[in-house]
């Protein structure tokens, strides 16, 4: 639904340059929700605004339902009529809002509709049904400032609908809401997502929001993407910094020939007493050092930081039972134990252990 190909946004200003985006590839499937994360600076903002064209990319191409809106840039009177249609099936939810204080809240949500020339009966009759949809429908002749930031943003939300998009983009709209209206305002977008078939995609600091209803997700660092996959597909990749961030964990050796192992648990290993059976059967203590565990997408998710007692090489039989239980395992440390050339070789006995 949405594919970045390339994309590159250069700023320039008083003689310098700010390379926002380099090189930026990335591929949103339809009725997905797509989650872009990454530190202030990465980039992120400026990706999306280069997916309307609110900012016009240096170069790449942007592609929106097959539709190549980079191409409709700049080319004439007709080529921009077309990529203000184009524009009209994607819908903008800005952080701050962005209501006009002058107009109540069926008027701002009519705002588009007066833009594209409908006629102001029908535009009373999709702003009245947004605003059922959007749980609003008694504050249809309040003003902005009489609302909550959680109710202006499921103002902003529904306005963002009112051309009937296809897709929907989202700039931090949870950033300066409180957690309850976060959890509130982000069940909306899932439920829209659901009901309506949107493609969302959404930027974000924040990790819940990625854990909270994204499919797929993304992570920025210095205009790149360093990392991109559906939510279960990164958590299973080994040395993942989103998996990390999603599911922190930490702890170091508590001693001497200790060794350090990260475990992802997904799918129905979640559930399982994968732990407690590793230490029956082999008799071993098993210390828990820190464990994050949560509901994403629907289903157990979470990582555990264990120590073993022993060296690495005395543990490859135990990592090996909890690759076989079809979890994720990886080395975080190991105290005393083999050089980094040993730990990659007992690494491998370990996962040769496995099959």
């Amino acid at each position: 639904m949405i594919t970045t190909t390339d994309l590159t946004k250069v700023y320039r200003s008083r003689g310098r340059e700010v390379t926002a985006l380099d090189g930026v590839d990335l591929h949103v499937r339809e009725g997905e929700v797509y989650g872009v994360v990454g530190r202030s600076g990465a980039g992120k903002s400026t990706l999306i605004r280069c997916v309307n064209l609110l900012e016009r990319p240096s170069s790449g191409t942007v592609t929106v339902a097959g539709q190549d809106l980079t191409a409709l840039a700049g080319r004439g009177q007709r080529a921009n009529a077309a990529l203000r249609q184009a524009r009209s099936r994607i819908g903008m939810v800005f952080q701050h809002f962005n209501l006009l204080s002058s107009r109540t809240v069926r008027d701002n949500i009519e705002l588009p509709l007066e833009i594209l020339g409908v006629s102001g009966k029908e535009r009373t009759r999709k702003a009245l049904e947004l605003l059922d949809l959007v749980g609003l429908s008694a504050q249809a002749k309040a003003y902005p400032a009489q609302l909550s930031g959680g109710q202006k943003q499921r103002v902003g939300i529904a306005r963002a609908l009112a051309g009937d998009p296809k897709v929907l983009l989202s700039d931090e709209a949870t950033s300066a809401l409180d957690p309850e209206t976060t959890r509130s305002i982000l069940q909306l977008l899932r439920d829209l997502n659901r009901q309506l078939g949107l493609t969302v995609l959404l930027i974000t600091h924040e990790m819940d929001v990625v854990k909270t209803i994204c499919d797929s997700a993304a992570l920025m660092k210095g205009g790149r993407v360093v990392e991109s996959g559906t939510v279960s597909e990164l958590l299973a990749t080994p040395g993942s910094e989103l998996a990390a961030e999603l599911f922190p964990v930490g702890g170091e050796p508590s001693g001497p020939d200790r060794t350090v192992v990260d475990v992802t648990f997904h799918g129905e290993a979640a559930t399982q007493p994968v732990i407690s059976q590793l230490s029956r059967t082999y008799n071993i203590d098993i210390s828990i050092l820190g464990a994050a565990m949560d509901t994403v997408a629907g289903k157990q998710v979470g990582r555990m930081r264990i120590e073993l007692p022993g060296r690495f090489e005395e543990n490859v039989v135990p990592i090996g039972f909890l690759r076989e239980q079809g979890l994720q395992v990886e080395v975080a440390a190991v105290a005393d134990a083999v050089d980094s050339d040993g730990l990659q070789e007992a690494a491998g006995l370990a996962k040769d252990g496995a099959q």
